[in-house]
């Protein structure tokens, strides 16, 4: 009998094996998402039946929510814009097949949906909501067994391999199936437009091939893999601490998917030319690393981003200014005219800006004008005593940060902004031509 190893999402197979490890699926999950979990696979009549054989082993899989996946998977570059063209596609495959039929028979068959019409079809049925009930006769009468089988845009999904099986045993089983002529990856992050589906858990299951003797734990492993993370460059080892002690504990789920460059003696190229200077060498030399290189939104970080553009940056390297907040349109600025109300986005916003700016026992944060940027036509400004802002940061812990009583939001679109970054990149490394029937 053969032991299988499979990927799935609410009982549906996205990926099944036999004989061979297969796909590597440990860049979805955390170590942390090794568990035990009873499978319908697994005969625990037999484990009653014989005591002194321990089930642990059959039962042991990676599982995370859905929900928790999104964030990895368009960091691994499977985002919307990518599951479109792994739609698309097979809608062009499919007509191409249709050549070779005669009018006839082209007439008989109706056009494929587009893909916004697809994301419908899939927020229209949330898997939890399908029969996982085994019918025998479903293939032969799917009508009876559910209201999936009588939507008639079901005649409008592409097919991609026509040997492929379209039907199921059961109604959840003709869903998973319709779906299957898209990568798996595809399919978790399109599932994912379906709020129903969202906590539904991803399983990768390897513990029965394990116990069978094909393989061993350690052939199982979690987390991102060298060549899909990301090294942030940043100005100054402030920022560094900063960013990286932000992901931990508000993206924790992402948190190994980013590396930064190691300062805990000193930084290598600190200061905003230095850290252009940085990613024009890198730029020249050809280097394969993913790479973001991120500028403070002041007046110098805007200068050195802007003398980047005039460069062609490979797929693999981004870069980047902190971005611009409401909350900073209307900042106190310490000037030769007293302190006025300024714009600070694009000239005073360092990364100690998007901390939490309210501190007991000290007047309202401010920053100060240093410095004339002629060739911007703007003065660059300072955070007045940024390192106690950063200071509190550091005591802040992640209980406080959940209860709000330290606020998060402004570091929060930060993180949004270089997390839409960095999946971007991957999306765009991301060759449509690696799908296949």
């Amino acid at each position: 009998m053969s032991t299988p190893i499979t990927l799935q999402i609410g009982d549906i197979t996205l990926t099944y094996n036999t004989g061979y490890i297969g796909i590597d699926h440990g860049m979805l999950f955390q170590e942390a998402d090794r568990v035990r979990r009873r499978h319908n696979s697994i005969n625990y009549e037999y484990y009653e039946q014989n005591p002194n054989l321990d089930v642990a082993q059959s039962e042991m899989c990676f599982g995370r929510s859905l929900r928790s996946m999104v964030p990895r998977l368009e960091l691994l570059g499977h985002t919307l814009i990518t599951a479109q063209a792994d739609y698309d596609r097979v809608v062009v495959h499919d007509q191409e097949q249709r050549t070779g039929l005669d009018e006839l028979e082209v007439m008989g068959r109706p056009a494929r949906m587009d893909f916004d019409q697809f994301v419908a079809f899939i927020r229209r049925y949330a898997v939890s909501n399908l029969s996982d009930k085994y019918a025998g006769d479903y293939d032969k009468q799917p009508a009876k067994h559910g209201s999936l089988a009588s939507d008639r845009a079901l005649k409008q999904v592409p097919v991609g391999n026509t040997e492929r099986d379209m039907g199921g045993y059961s109604e959840r089983s003709h869903f998973g199936n319709l779906l299957g002529f898209l990568s798996p990856y595809s399919v978790l992050r399109l599932l994912a437009e379906n709020p129903g589906n969202l906590d539904l858990e991803v399983v990768w299951d390897y513990g029965n091939f394990v116990d069978a003797g094909w393989a061993q734990n350690r052939d199982f492993f979690a987390g991102a893999r060298r060549t899909q993370t990301y090294l942030i460059a940043t100005e100054g080892t402030s920022d560094t601490h900063i960013l990286r002690r932000a992901i931990a504990l508000l993206r924790p789920e992402i948190q190994d998917f980013f590396r930064f460059v190691e300062v805990e003696d000193r930084h290598p190229f600190s200061g905003t030319g230095n850290l252009a200077k940085f990613a024009e060498g890198l730029v020249k030399i050809d280097v394969h690393n993913r790479v973001v290189f991120l500028f403070d939104n002041d007046a110098e970080g805007q200068d050195a981003y802007r003398s980047l553009q005039r460069f062609a940056f490979p797929m693999n390297m981004r870069a980047m200014v902190l971005p611009d907040l409401e909350e900073l349109r209307n900042f106190p600025a310490r000037g030769p005219d007293g302190v006025l109300n300024a714009d600070i986005n694009g000239r005073a916003a360092a990364i100690e800006c998007y901390l939490d700016l309210r501190l007991k026992g000290r007047k309202p944060p401010q920053v100060t004008w240093t410095n004339y940027k002629e060739k911007l036509d703007v003065y660059q400004g300072s955070l007045d005593f940024k390192e106690s802002y950063a200071t509190a940061f550091y005591n802040a812990t992640a209980e406080s940060m959940a209860s709000k009583e330290y606020d998060v939001s402004k570091l929060n679109v930060l993180l949004d902004a270089l997390q839409l970054q960095c999946s971007q990149m991957a999306g765009q490394m991301l060759p449509i031509a690696q799908y296949s029937d």
